[in-house]
Parts: C-alpha cells; sequence; structure tokens
C-alpha cells in the first residue's frame, strides 16, 4: 500500500489562512489502513484545525468528507457539490490522488495535508515499512521476493558491500542487511545458485525517467464506435 504521515497542522493552518470555507477530504483506500488520512482522521484534523483558527480569532469553517477513493473520477464525482461550495480542499490522499482532485475540479485550490512517503507493509502495529520503490520492472523473481533497491541501503544489484556486521547495515544498527536477508531467504528456498548470476545493467528508463509513466491495457479500454 502507499504509506503516507500527516502534515504539520500549523502548516496547514498558514497554508489555508487565506480560504474561508475550507473541505478537509479523506480517503478510503491505502492512507485509511496507514490511519493517516481516512474518515476518523479527518475528523481530528479538522477539529485541529477548527481550534488552531480560533485561537486567533480566523473566522474558517472547516466541513469534512470522506469518499472511497481520491485517485478515482467514479468517486470523485460524489463530492461535487461540497467542492463547488468550498473555498479550498485539503486532501488526505497520496499525492495520486491530491492531483486526481486538482484536475477534476482546475477551478478550486486543492493542497495536500499529507506527505506521501513510500509503498510498504505494516510491519508491525504502528509501524510501516518501505518495501517497494516502484522501479518499473521487478527484479523480486531473482532475489528471492526480497527487494535490493529498498532493503539494501545502497541499492546493489550485485551482492553486498562488504560494510555489514552481524546481519546489520553498517548505515545504522537498526537496519538489516538487504543482501543478508537475500542470502538468507535464498538458501531457505534452495536458490543461492542463482546468486552467482551477474546482474543485468539495469534500465533505469523504466523507472521515473522521461516524465509521467502510464500502463495502457487495450483490453480494458472503451472505444468510441463513430
Amino acid at each position: 500500500m502507499i504509506v503516507a504521515h500527516r502534515k504539520n497542522v500549523q502548516d496547514l493552518k498558514s497554508i489555508l489562512s487565506a480560504h474561508k470555507r475550507i473541505l478537509v477530504l479523506g480517503c478510503g483506500g491505502c492512507v485509511t489502513v496507514c490511519l493517516a488520512g481516512g474518515e476518523r482522521e479527518v475528523g481530528m484534523l479538522s477539529s485541529a484545525l477548527r481550534i488552531a483558527f480560533r485561537v486567533d480569532d480566523q473566522e474558517h469553517e472547516v466541513v469534512e468528507a470522506t469518499i472511497e477513493r481520491q485517485c478515482e473520477n467514479e468517486f470523485i464525482e460524489d463530492i461535487l457539490e461540497e467542492v463547488q461550495k468550498a473555498d479550498a480542499v485539503l486532501s488526505l490522499a497520496c499525492g495520486a490522488g491530491v492531483q486526481a482532485i486538482a484536475e477534476r475540479y482546475p477551478n478550486v485550490p486543492v493542497y495536500p495535508g499529507l506527505d506521501t512517503k513510500f509503498i510498504g507493509i505494516l510491519q508491525e502495529q504502528g509501524i510501516w515499512a518501505e518495501k517497494c520503490a516502484a522501479c518499473g520492472k521487478c527484479v523480486l523473481g531473482k532475489y528471492g521476493a526480497v527487494c535490493p533497491l529498498t532493503r539494501c541501503s545502497k541499492g546493489l544489484l550485485s551482492g553486498p558491500c562488504g560494510g555489514s556486521r552481524d546481519g546489520r547495515c553498517e548505515v545504522s544498527p537498526d537496519t538489516e542487511c538487504g543482501w543478508q536477508l537475500i542470502y538468507d531467504r535464498m538458501k531457505a528456498i534452495g536458490q543461492l545458485d542463482k546468486l552467482l548470476e551477474p546482474a543485468p545493467l539495469t534500465d533505469w528508463s523504466q523507472s521515473h525517467e522521461g516524465g509521467c509513466r502510464k500502463i495502457i491495457r487495450e483490453d480494458q479500454r472503451i472505444k468510441l464506435i463513430s
């Protein structure tokens, strides 16, 4: 899932101070799961903003709404009336959701209420860990489903750097050595021989080079017949 974290309330108050009617918009997708932008978090942030504005004797109306997903037009349409009545939208979605709302409602200022961090998983209660860098060409099959780009602090693809000690990275004793994890996993599934194969040069053009990436599924597109 996409993992995000809420911005500072005082920073948000400063950004929103010029707007009198503010719609705080939550998303029921990834940011709900990581406890950053769901209906509960919308309520908490809205209350905090009302108090922050009131302390400075500022008159602002803060309204709340949450939709299933901000990254899909199907659900964005559900808030048309609320957006039209607002002076600004504070989106508690990932960066994709913020941009989707802004594109659908080009005449209304839309601000991010969260910092989008990474693609990750819930490691344990209250701790989310990055697992995927969205590099564009997944190599997990070669490394026993352990990503060297995210799990190795140096993103090494051809083996460890030699700086780890007792399974811990030299960058920090709190960080597991990604290549130790890869080795242990490959040994457990009987595929250590794969690590003897040199890693090919990485084609970074499939990552974030050349602007916005797209995936087009022709079998899913609706074609109009003229």
